[in-house]
């Protein structure tokens, strides 16, 4: 054993170290810190800083819920709602009350008819626009106040790996820290991905979308342009995320100020691109970009005719990358170090927090019982890729859709069948452990049982089968060998026949493009589960 392995073992002074102390870092530290774990949390910058990734979904609340009664730490439970955060967490967010899609055709008036929303139903819940600098703030320094290590503005210039001890790591300073496992979170420029040559080149993904992005004020709201007007939707474009979708892509608009006492005049706004469609232009600033976008889109370009950017705008190439391998010895890549689709559907925050969940009772028991295997956090890189290949299909076969409405309005679908049905699934997980007096987390290790790695049990075969079902429809459409409406027609027909749907939901229907879960409408799911469905759906919706 040479010198430096000598000091690794002698020196252990952390069970775990986490590169990237944004929200994946600040909540895992808070979780392990909480529960005894001696955490060392390490970043390259401080805090606050911007970030993006602002949207939350129903099934990110709920996995946070669990993450807090789970893992004892009842600071993390106000992120679970708007109210929470608003009073507990961070005043500057704005409210989530609906995911909105209108749908463009570059040179034709916007057809009202082409849209769709997903209303998140406020006597169930309120989903919430994350003000990131300040919610990461916020766990950053919960997972210092629970007895974390800070070290911000270090940045990590080398690694090693000692599979009998652990991890040597060494700043740029020359500075050196030691642990049993090391979490790498920081991002695309993972220190670990680079050191082990973990990045899959080519990525695997099939999704091909760049981004521009930054924070303005001065957007109108959506409601209040002229296009807007004789839309029928149930709930106010303003209220929620607003998506504008075309050919070619994408553009969000996340809103800060879209409540009653709102302190935040910032609006998030990023618009995504295939690259393949809508190549970077040399020399032209992302500014200017997004100007000749709008110029192609007027109807769009009505929401920014009074604003402005507040910081400069990024810029990026692609933005899809995977790695090989997120889990090896003594190391575990997560959230975007381990890879990274689009921003669509809001899936990176949910992706984040089931990883979380998943790793940290692994390293509660591996700090006790000195178990760092690789096999250990096998299922980790299991789910993880899992989360990958499903993220992939939606972003990939909703960009396919986005050539014709009918074909964008079947895949829709698919994507309210994989954010719905899982959520439902975890939820009753949660209920069932707060019912519980002992309190035992069994029923979390038993979501584990996956047959589809990234989507629990029992609806994972189901939507993965139907996933695959779309991502052949959207191939053939890409390839012009069938057309985009024929396409349509035949996942309308998948949906309308899949046992596994609530029928009350009507995702089969074309013409049902605005889906409210009403007190109503749940009631008769409950009452279709009782009597038509397979039974291992039915036993989601029984009370």
């Amino acid at each position: 054993m040479n010198a430096t392995a000598e000091q690794a073992q002698s020196s252990e002074k952390f069970d775990v170290a986490i590169l990237g102390a944004g929200m994946a870092g600040g909540l895992l530290g808070s979780v392990l810190a909480r529960n005894g774990v001696k955490v060392l949390l390490i970043d390259a910058g401080v805090h606050p800083r911007f970030a993006v990734g602002e949207s939350t979904i129903p099934y990110t609340s709920s996995m946070t819920r669990i993450i807090a009664e789970r893992y004892q730490v009842p600071e993390i439970e106000p992120l679970a709602s708007f109210k929470g955060i608003q009073e507990k967490v961070a005043p500057s967010c704005g409210r989530k009350q609906n995911f909105g899609f209108v749908y463009h055709v570059e040179g034709r008036p916007q057809d009202p008819e082409q849209i769709n929303q997903l209303v998140v139903p406020e006597w169930q819940r309120t989903e919430t626009h994350l003000f990131r600098q300040d919610v990461d703030a916020y766990l950053f320094n919960l997972a210092v106040k629970y007895g974390a290590v800070p070290k911000v503005a270090t940045k990590i210039a080398d690694i090693e790996v000692f599979p009998e001890h652990g991890v040597l790591l060494r700043s740029d300073k020359g500075e050196e820290f030691h642990a049993s496992y090391l979490i790498d979170g920081s991002g695309f420029r993972s220190p670990v991905a680079e050191k082990f040559g973990l990045r899959e080149t080519p990525t695997r993904a099939r999704a091909h979308s760049r981004s521009l992005f930054t924070h303005m004020v001065g957007v109108t709201p959506f409601d209040d342009a002229k296009a807007a007007r004789s839309h029928k939707q149930p709930s106010p474009w303003h209220n929620g995320t607003l998506h504008h979708v075309f050919d070619g892509g994408w553009l969000w608009v996340i809103p800060f100020d879209n409540h009653d006492g709102a302190l935040n005049p910032l609006c998030s706004v990023g618009l995504q691109l295939d690259e393949r469609k809508f190549p970077a232009e040399p020399g032209v600033s992302a500014q200017e970009q997004f100007d000749r976008f709008l110029e192609r889109y007027p109807e769009i370009a009505e929401q920014f005719t009074d604003a402005t950017a507040v910081r400069p705008w990024v810029a990026t190439g692609r933005l899809q990358y995977s790695a090989t391998q997120t889990v090896g010895e003594r190391y575990c890549l997560t959230a975007h170090a381990a890879g990274f689709i689009d921003a669509l559907y809001s899936r990176g925050l949910t992706n984040t927090l089931e990883v979380v969940n998943a790793l940290a009772w692994r390293l509660i028991e591996a700090s006790k019982d000195g178990d760092w295997s690789v096999e250990r956090f096998a299922y980790v890189d299991s789910l993880q890729q899992g989360l990958f290949d499903i993220h992939d299909d939606l972003v990939y076969c909703s960009f396919v859709g986005f050539r014709d409405y009918d074909l964008w309005n079947a895949v829709i679908r698919v994507w309210e069948s994989t954010s719905i049905l899982p959520t439902v699934t975890i939820d009753r997980a949660y209920r069932t452990f707060m019912a519980d007096p002992e309190r035992d987390e069994q029923v979390f290790r038993d979501l584990e049982k996956r047959d589809v790695p990234g989507l629990p049990a029992p609806v994972g075969q189901d939507i993965s089968e139907l996933l695959g079902f779309t991502r052949s429809i959207c191939q053939q459409v890409e390839a012009g060998t069938l057309e985009a409406k024929a396409g349509a027609a035949q996942l309308f027909e998948r949906l309308r026949t899949s046992e596994f749907l609530p029928a009350p939901f009507e995702l089969g229907s074309p013409d049902n493009k605005c889906f409210e879960a009403t007190p109503a409408l749940v009631q008769s799911a409950v009452e279709w589960a009782g009597t038509d469905a397979p039974a291992h759906i039915a036993q989601l919706f029984a009370r």
